[in-house]
């Protein structure tokens, strides 16, 4: 039997300093990042008058689960999700079927026409026509108050249509294009069978971003929509903050307008972690594509 003798190398002071810095400052990044999330959570089952007087840090206390009890007693919630998992669902997979494939169609340099398209598309993002003028056109194409009116205005985002297009010049090389040709594969199957197979990340990093997108939306459901049986979460969240805020002039007595707004700040907190809830768990899923996929997705311009 052979032995096989590993080589150590030997680290020297400084490097264990660096790696030591490194290591506290990732901490530090971590704890900003996660802390808010956290306090949210604990807020929100904790009693208001220990979360006002600043003596809720690290755990919760005085646990209640009122807010709770107001948001997920409201019937409307549950019609809010139905209403943001179709939109979401349904945005976001018109979202990514257009995006790839423009960002697909941009990236092939044999395309007619390609930079002044290119150049009309960047325009667009950084010049636009205005909200009165988009609602004309939203409103003429007879969509107000229809669930299209989520989904249709936002089909395609120019900035993540840029990124498709460079994850794109980036990870598929015009050889591989020509060989396939030479075989007899058209576009549409070199589109289907070849390269989306193997663009995995960006088609995640799409995925997260629409899908987040979709469901945080709140202005176009503001200005687009009329029937409450429409509403998305954001809004029916939103109503049920503003339903429970105190109002002095209505209270009977002190003591019930403080217990209100007691209410009230439980389910400011309440709102955030129901809301928040759905994205934090779809993202573990998609974060090992997430980082390779932007990365990838910079290299060209």
């Amino acid at each position: 039997m052979v032995h096989i003798k590993r080589n150590h190398i030997r680290r020297s002071r400084s490097d264990i300093i660096f790696d030591a810095v490194v290591f506290v400052i990732m901490l530090f990044v971590l704890f900003i990042c996660l802390y808010p999330l956290y306090f949210m959570l604990i807020a929100s089952i904790s009693d208001p008058n220990y979360v006002l007087t600043g003596q809720v840090i690290l755990y919760p206390k005085g646990i209640t689960f009122l807010g709770y009890e107001k948001i997920l007693g409201e019937e409307d919630i549950w019609m809010g999700y139905r209403n943001t998992i179709i939109y979401t669902i349904l945005g976001t997979t018109l979202n990514v079927v257009l995006t790839l494939s423009a960002g697909y169609a941009l990236s092939r340099k044999d395309l007619p026409g390609r930079r002044g398209i290119l150049i009309f598309i960047v325009f667009t993002m950084f010049f636009n026509g205005g909200m009165i003028p988009t609602y004309m056109v939203v409103d003429q194409l007879h969509l107000i108050d229809t669930m299209w009116a989520m989904i249709l205005p936002t089909a395609v985002q120019v900035w993540n249509l840029m990124i498709a297009r460079s994850f794109f010049e980036s990870t598929i090389p015009t050889e591989l294009l020509d060989a396939a040709m030479i075989d007899g594969c058209r576009t549409l199957r070199f589109f289907t069978q070849i390269v989306l197979p193997v663009s995995k990340a960006i088609i995640a990093v799409m995925v997260l971003f629409y899908a987040i997108s979709h469901w945080n939306t709140f202005f176009n459901a503001l200005i687009y929509l009329e029937s409450e049986s429409k509403y998305p979460l954001q809004i029916i969240l939103r109503n049920i903050l503003i339903q429970n805020q105190p109002v002095a002039g209505m209270m009977d007595d002190m003591a019930s307008l403080i217990e209100r707004q007691k209410a009230a700040e439980l389910i400011k907190y309440g709102v955030i972690v129901v809301a928040s809830v759905p994205v934090l768990v779809l993202y573990p899923f998609v974060q090992k594509y997430f980082v390779t996929g932007i990365m990838v997705g910079s290299i060209k311009g």
